[in-house]
């Protein structure tokens, strides 16, 4: 053994929304008008305060501050330097908090009209953040009551901490800048004077050490890019300061900016060697200074499969080749917000897929046995290490997770099984002589307001209280409902709602073989937003139909069209937790065929409008360009084996949303769907012209208004949107629809929006007559 014990661990950051999602319900019921903002703090107090400790019981060398958010640490970084525009800090809003709320979900009253801001995805994670508006008429300056409050908490606790931020070219790289004539380089002096203010406010209260997260130093760049990135930091760092600065970098290597890091004086680095595929190698060949510490991310922080060790360890030697070990500090890859709480409330599992996962805090406690064994000269030999590589070896001799007929059936598959008879433009002129639809077809993108009596009734079910007989009663008087209520509306195609289903991903995982679900391994996807992502463990597959019931006794209560409502199969593995031990395009293939298998039942009970979500398309996409062909071929690829068994007649919708998708616009186009419904309200109809340049032929639906505010929008405002969309598109390919499903929304608002919009639609069609 080395003269000390084990190495140093940390993690860069922990899930904020609590091990039975109290701060969720709590922001909830203060948007509710139940709890007071005293309340609240008083509750988020207590949660960071049992992180903490939860991060020392399990022996971290350092604990993290800060990366708690009451929605957002991009909104918190907006919030923190003054970078909201002066309507969304009118007094007339109250608090700072309820400002901050105003930015996030919109604030409407007869005198005032805010719109939420817009969100995308945070890289490669199913995470969405508010994207920052950046103004030069702002009021900038340090706002740092957030991080005071908090470092007075840490303090009190004794322990060894660093406060972390979203860096500065991470910050205004992902943010949105409203100057006309203006570009990123012009603010980055202003930020680097304001991180500098922020630098010695917090030296000045002592603080040891502070976090930069540069995530988007894993992004391809040029050697402006470079450039700029050291010209903040070099402003940064121009006034002396005893406070430590850590690096933080993840989801990715740092190849385009290794150099200019090492020479830059943080402290700290950390670098990600989970899916930085090149850090290993730049690190070898590239040395690493002897006056900095190296934070190793090791464990994956975003999948939830337990660690090998024999892998790990054999990582670590090569590390230790290179840095002394004593400046070596073993991490989580990414944030473990990205990871659900902990596998101690999960008893329902099954012992054999139990014992193969790890969840946040046992990704801290495995950090903390391979930092043991890493020192251990005779690891193999150790009981920690013995106990692991038992445990993959079950795995990998366990019949639970094969099935050769789903195996042998993804192999025996032809060209023509990922293509449909007729091309587009036969089926589409097919399709609009039978279907008969007007001009703008008005409809909605799968689900309606989750209210409180069908949460309960399927949480009754689930225990057993009420049979399977009144449940589906139940259930089919909702569908009932929301079927009168859409023909009410004037909706011209309807659906059936999704009142049985949980989650659009879960539902899914409940009726296909292969997969597991858990009881609460939630993880936050926005503000209040959490999913239950479920875990592929083995080779999917379907056993029976679980969706035609449902559609087809809604189809049985109008003679208006009822869209069959299915999850793509990219869009299920990544917004699942995936095999890590098994090819993503046989996993791709295998959930393809078993959605196929549903869409042609579907179709031969009558329903000829099947919609097929791949919303999570562009999540998993690699994010460096040279790596994406693959990805993209994959993905295309199941969701043409997922359609392509229909007849010409038979309408196939997809629906994607919260994602940047105009640069793969000709991607999308090779999906061959016949409809596409595509978030654009939230982000201001930019999808327009990227759908434009590729002259995108088919029908197209570019959401009227965002789901996610509970503001109401106007009917004025949607004919405004619509009229935008004829500068694009031709208007016999314009559908008019939403942003997104309607799940989380309450009726009140439903009912208004979708009326304006069905309106909207109406004053449309009698301007082009």
């Amino acid at each position: 053994m080395d003269e000390f014990k084990k190495l140093k661990t940390t993690i860069s950051g922990f899930p904020r929304i609590g091990k039975k999602r109290e701060l969720k319900f709590a922001i909830e019921d203060y948007f509710k008008g139940k709890i007071d903002e005293t309340e609240l703090e008083r509750i988020s107090s207590s949660l960071r305060k049992e992180h903490w400790s939860m991060q020392t019981q399990a022996g971290l060398s350092e604990i993290t501050v800060n990366d708690f958010s009451y929605y957002d640490s991009m909104l918190d970084t907006a919030f923190l330097f003054g970078a909201i525009p002066r309507e969304y800090l009118h007094e007339n809003l109250g608090t700072t908090l309820q400002r901050y709320f105003a930015v996030a979900r919109g604030f409407q009253n007869q005198e005032m009209d805010l719109r939420a801001f817009e969100m995308k995805k945070w890289f490669t994670t199913n995470y969405h953040y508010v994207v920052p508006q950046i103004s030069k008429d702002q009021d900038w300056k340090l706002n740092p009551e957030k991080v005071m409050l908090e470092l007075r908490e840490a303090k009190e606790t004794g322990k060894k901490f660093r406060v972390s931020f979203i860096g500065p070219y991470t910050f205004l790289r992902f943010s949105r800048f409203i100057d006309q004539g203006k570009n990123i380089r012009d603010y980055y002096p202003s930020f680097s004077l304001l991180y500098a203010e922020l630098i010695e406010t917090l030296a000045n209260e002592n603080v040891e050490k502070i976090q930069l997260e540069e995530p988007a130093l894993v992004l391809d760049a040029s050697a402006e890019d470079v450039k700029d990135f050291v010209e903040i930091y070099k402003n940064l760092f121009s006034k002396p300061s005893k406070l430590k600065v850590h690096l933080q970098t993840y989801f990715g290597d740092v190849r385009d900016f290794y150099e200019a890091i090492m020479e830059l004086p943080f402290a700290s680095v950390g670098i990600d060697f989970v899916e930085g595929t090149e850090s290993l190698n730049l690190l070898e060949k590239k040395g690493f200074p002897e006056n900095k510490e190296l934070y190793a991310g090791v464990i994956n922080g975003k999948n939830v499969w337990a660690n090998d060790y024999a892998k790990t360890l054999q990582l670590i030697e090569r590390i230790k080749k290179v840095v002394n070990p004593q400046r070596l500090v073993l991490s989580t890859a990414a944030s473990l917000l990205h990871s659900p709480y902990s596998l101690r409330y999960e008893t329902k599992m099954p012992d054999e897929i139990k014992e193969q996962l790890s969840f946040a805090i046992e990704k801290m406690q495995e950090l903390q046995e391979l930092a043991i064994l890493a020192l251990d000269d005779n690891y193999a030999q150790n009981p920690l290490f013995i106990k692991n590589q038992e445990m993959h070896k079950r795995k990998q001799n366990s019949l639970k997770w094969r099935n050769v007929d789903v195996q042998k059936r993804v192999e025996t598959l032809q060209e023509k099984d990922f293509h449909r008879p007729s091309d587009y433009k036969r089926r589409d002129t097919l399709q609009k002589s039978l279907l008969n639809l007007p001009k703008y077809p008005t409809t909605t993108i799968g689900s309606f307001p989750q209210t409180q009596e069908v949460r309960e009734m399927r949480k009754r079910y689930r225990k057993g209280e009420i049979n399977e007989a009144d449940y589906k009663r139940f259930i089919q008087e909702e569908i009932k409902k929301v079927i009168r209520l859409q023909e009410e509306i004037g909706l011209d195609v309807l659906v059936h709602g999704e009142f049985e289903r949980n989650d659009m991903v879960e539902y899914f995982a409940e009726n296909l073989e292969g997969f597991v679900t858990t009881q609460n391994g939630w993880v936050q996807s926005y503000g209040t937003r959490g999913v239950k992502p479920p875990i592929i463990f083995g080779d999917v597959h379907r056993s029976a139909p679980f969706t035609v019931e449902w559609i087809t006794y809604a189809q049985s209560l109008t003679s208006k069209p009822v869209k069959g409502m299915l999850t793509g199969p990219i869009t299920i593995i990544n917004w699942s937790f995936p095999r890590e031990d098994y090819p993503l395009e046989k996993t791709t293939y295998q959930i393809a065929l078993a959605l196929r298998d549903e869409i042609y039942d579907l179709e031969q009970s009558g329903i000829h409008f099947n919609q097929v979500d791949e919303a999570a398309l562009r999540e998993k996409l690699p994010l460096r360009k040279q790596d994406r062909e693959e990805y993209l071929r994959i993905a295309i690829n199941g969701f043409r084996l997922t359609t392509s068994g229909v007849e010409d007649k038979t309408q196939i919708h997809t629906h994607m949303c919260y994602s940047e998708f105009g640069d793969i616009m000709g991607e999308i186009d090779q999906m061959d769907a016949d409809v596409i419904t595509i978030e654009s309200a939230k982000s201001n109809l930019q999808i327009l012209e990227p759908i434009q340049k590729i002259n995108y032929s088919r029908q197209i639906g570019p959401g009227v208004y965002d789901i996610h505010s509970p503001r109401i929008p106007n009917t004025s405002e949607i004919v405004d949107h619509v009229l935008q969309m004829t500068h694009y598109l031709p208007d016999e390919n314009i559908w008019i629809n939403p942003d997104c499903g309607l799940k989380t929304r309450g009726y009140s608002e439903t009912v208004a929006s979708l009326q304006h919009m069905v309106e909207a639609a109406k004053k449309m069609r009698e301007a082009k007559q």
